[in-house]
């Protein structure tokens, strides 16, 4: 019988460096092994498990609890878009104690990515290069899963769902091919995504210009008709002119949210000279960075966001999460959920529990009742 050490042992800092190449290989048999436990949740063993994980990484405080667009957040940290594409953690992201997980980011047609290696650890920056390209089994590999999934149990947290352009879909086709994943999706999730951003997908960031993204946004949005909430996740290389721009689209097409932000093509300032596993220059290597070089910038854009609209588009904060005072951060800068992904893996599983409650010290502390009045309140509207 697995234990839980086991289970997360993947997830341990000291595991992150010791698989050294072998991260996307550690990935995968974490993401099977959850599937696996889900699967089992009504045997003995799978219960067992279960029980064991939310004993361990669940945290109930109702002061950190959110509520947006309808949906109840138990608590604000969720899991990022990327970390499991293909929906097979959905039903255990919960007893890791998130408040939400993103799943994603899925295209119309499956397709497996950039070529191997395309996942490196920076360690010298507590942050990670990754070049996957959007590998996933598709859109309706996805919704056969959550659909298997859902037939376990209930939702008990809110699902996301991350929409990518498929790679062989031309731009001028991206509206069409969102739509594709949509309505394949639709009954699968509580919110969408639309991602324009990653820098893993040729072209993709040209979609955040004006005239690309509005027709993008108009054919979800009459498809959509308000039904379910969607957000535009935007690239943390934009200039603050080209966010007013997608900002005023948000208006436009009635978009429930941003989140900000995806990785960073910026290598200015990294440690990390040369990748050990090519030998060449960190500026030679295509791919997004995440982690700890991310952490000022996406704040930076989180608290112009929140100025800009005066507090009234929710932002999910993303970027550069590992401790308390992170998360402090971009909370008062004006977010209202936060994710995390590179932060969580090299720090384990266990830094759920220790930023939440932590996070319940620092409301106490400041003198707050609840999380929604820290929200925003070191940067006026």
């Amino acid at each position: 019988m697995p234990t839980i050490f086991e289970v997360t042992k993947p997830l341990y800092p000291i595991a992150f460096s010791a698989i050294r190449g072998h991260l996307e290989e550690a990935h995968q048999v974490l993401l099977d092994k959850l599937n696996a436990i889900d699967r089992s949740r009504h045997g003995f063993w799978g219960a067992w498990l279960i029980s064991q994980l939310n004993d361990t990484f669940q945290v109930n405080d109702p002061r950190l609890a959110v509520n947006l667009w309808g949906l109840s957040f138990p608590n604000p940290l969720g899991l990022a878009a990327g970390f499991d594409k293909n929906g097979l953690g959905a039903g255990v992201w919960d007893s890791f104690g998130f408040g939400f997980a993103e799943v994603g980011a899925v295209t119309l047609e499956g397709q497996p990515g950039n070529p191997t290696p395309r996942l490196f650890r920076l360690p010298d920056d507590r942050a990670a290069l990754n070049r996957m390209g959007a590998n996933n089994r598709g859109a309706a590999a996805l919704a056969e899963t959550l659909q298997a999934c859902w037939r376990q149990q209930p939702r008990r947290i809110p699902i996301g769902i991350n929409l990518c352009k498929s790679k062989n879909t031309p731009l001028e086709a991206a509206p069409g091919d969102y739509l594709g994943s949509f309505r394949y999706l639709f009954d699968r999730a509580d919110y969408f995504v639309v991602n324009v951003s990653s820098p893993n997908t040729p072209g993709l960031r040209s979609l955040q210009s004006g005239e690309q993204l509005d027709r993008i946004l108009d054919t979800l949005q009459t498809e959509n008709q308000g039904r379910k909430p969607l957000l535009v996740k935007i690239s943390p290389d934009l200039a603050l002119e080209e966010i007013k721009t997608i900002l005023e689209l948000s208006k436009t097409y009635r978009l429930a949210g941003i989140v900000a932000t995806n990785t960073t093509i910026d290598r200015s300032g990294l440690k990390t000279r040369v990748l050990p596993q090519t030998g060449k220059s960190i500026e030679e290597e295509a791919g997004g960075i995440s982690g700890r070089p991310l952490r000022e910038r996406s704040t930076e854009i989180i608290r112009f966001i929140y100025r800009e609209t005066r507090g009234e588009l929710p932002i999910i904060g993303v970027g550069g999460i590992f401790s308390i005072e992170d998360v402090w951060e971009k909370i008062t800068a004006g977010a209202s959920l936060l994710q995390v992904y590179t932060g969580w893996l090299y720090q384990g599983p266990w830094m759920v529990p220790t930023v939440l409650k932590g996070l319940g010290d620092k409301l106490a502390g400041k003198g707050f009742d609840r999380l929604a009045s820290a929200v925003g309140s070191e940067n006026p509207r």
